[in-house]
């Protein structure tokens, strides 16, 4: 036996499905029937990125109303290309949210090679393998 609930059924319209993304397609519509007032500065946009898929939703400043799923993208690789296109398609242009994620996130959007790389970190250009960082020199004067 098998029972389905259909809390979804109310919320399926403001989803579409396009191009291997599945995308809300009206932010607005869908705060006021959660029953939310809409407000872009009280909303943060967090992206989150697996080997497998990519994630969005919407978060709340003051974490007083739970997070608004946005977008999902499974089988997509995680890419400049990939993440232009989901945030293309959920209109940030148009809301122009703050964006939260992890470094791989923000490395991914500043353009920086993922996975392996020689100089990892973002705010430094250090060579990351090197062993002699801490190696103390006796500098001239």
């Amino acid at each position: 036996m098998c029972f389905y609930s259909g809390h979804h059924e109310e919320f399926k319209d403001f989803f579409s499905l396009e191009d291997g993304v599945v995308f809300c397609n009206d932010v607005c519509s869908v705060t006021e029937d959660l029953g939310h007032e809409y407000n872009t500065d009280q909303w943060r946009l967090f992206t989150d990125l697996s080997k497998v898929s990519l994630k969005v939703v919407l978060l709340h400043k003051g974490n007083r109303f739970p997070s608004i799923p946005l977008a999902h993208a499974a089988n997509m690789k995680e890419s400049y290309k990939s993440m232009k296109l989901l945030l293309g398609k959920i209109k940030y242009d148009e809301f122009k949210w703050k964006l939260y994620g992890d470094l791989k996130v923000v490395a991914l959007l500043l353009g920086m090679q993922l996975g392996y790389t020689k100089h990892c970190c973002f705010l430094c250009d250090w060579d990351s393998l090197d062993k002699n960082h801490y190696v103390n020199k006796l500098w001239p004067k």
